[in-house]
C-alpha cells in the first residue's frame, strides 16, 4: 500500500507541474494564478501547496539542483575538486538524456528568462549553490580562495548550460547540442585548471589531429605548477 500511495503522490506532482508549465508557456508566469493551476490540474489549492510551497517553486524545478558541493565533498582521496566536477559534467554530456524533450526544455527556459521574478529567483538559487560549494572548498583552500574558486566554477557552469539551451533554441538537434556541450566542458575546465594565459587546445582541433606537430605548440603542452582546483 505504501508503494501505491507513493506512486499516486508522484503522479499528482507530475500532473500539477505539467499543467503549470503548459499554462506558463501559453500566457507567461506572471499571468497565471495558483488557483488556475490547481483548477486545471483538478486538485485543491491546499493540495498544490503541499507539493509546491510557492508558484516560483513550480517553475524552478531543477534549477540549481546540481549538487556541486556534494560532488566535491564526496570525491575520491587525492582527486582535485576540478577533476571531480569535470568527470561529472563529462558524464552528463555523454549520457543518454532519455526523456528530455528539447522543445519543452527551451519553452521552460524562455518562460524563466521572460519573467523578472523567476530570473531573480534563479539568481538566488544559483547564489546558494555557489555558497555551498565555497563552504566545502574552504576547509582545503581558506575562505578567500574558496570564495573566488566557487565563483569562477559556478559562472563557468552557468555559461555551459546557457550555451546548451541557446543551441537548442536555435534549432540544433539534441545530438548536435550534446556534442558541442562535450567540447565546451573540456574547454571550460581546461581554462579553469590552467588559467586564461594557458588556453587549452579546442577539443574540435584535437579530434582532427591538428596537435601532432608538438614543436609548434610547446606553450599549450606546458603544465602549470599550480592548479587552482587542487
Amino acid at each position: 500500500m505504501a508503494g501505491l500511495r507513493e506512486r499516486k503522490k508522484e503522479e499528482t506532482r507530475r500532473r500539477i507541474a505539467a499543467t503549470a508549465w503548459r499554462l506558463f508557456a501559453e500566457r507567461g508566469f506572471e499571468a497565471v494564478t495558483v488557483s488556475e493551476i490547481a483548477e486545471a490540474a483538478e486538485v485543491a489549492k491546499a493540495t498544490l501547496f503541499a507539493y509546491f510551497p510557492t508558484k516560483e517553486s513550480l517553475a524552478l524545478q531543477g534549477v540549481g539542483d546540481d549538487d556541486l558541493a556534494g560532488i566535491v565533498a564526496g570525491r575520491a582521496p587525492g582527486r582535485s575538486a576540478l577533476d571531480a566536477l569535470r568527470a561529472h559534467y563529462r558524464a552528463f554530456a555523454a549520457g543518454p538524456m532519455t526523456g528530455l524533450d528539447p522543445e519543452v526544455l527551451v519553452s521552460r527556459v524562455r518562460v524563466i528568462f521572460d519573467s523578472p521574478a523567476l530570473s531573480s529567483a534563479t539568481n538566488t538559487l544559483l547564489y546558494e549553490q555557489r555558497q555551498r560549494l565555497a563552504e566545502v572548498l574552504t576547509a582545503e583552500h581558506g575562505e578567500r580562495t574558496a570564495a573566488l574558486m566557487a565563483a569562477q566554477i559556478s559562472a563557468t557552469l552557468v555559461t555551459l548550460q546557457e550555451s546548451f539551451f541557446r543551441r537548442l533554441a536555435a534549432g540544433a538537434s539534441l545530438a548536435a547540442a550534446r556534442g558541442e556541450l562535450a567540447d565546451d566542458v573540456e574547454l571550460a575546465f581546461g581554462l579553469l585548471a590552467h588559467g586564461l594565459d594557458r588556453r587549452p587546445e579546442p577539443a574540435a582541433r584535437r579530434r582532427h589531429g591538428r596537435t601532432q606537430d608538438h614543436t609548434h605548440h610547446t606553450e599549450d603542452h606546458t603544465e602549470p605548477t599550480d592548479h587552482p582546483g587542487q
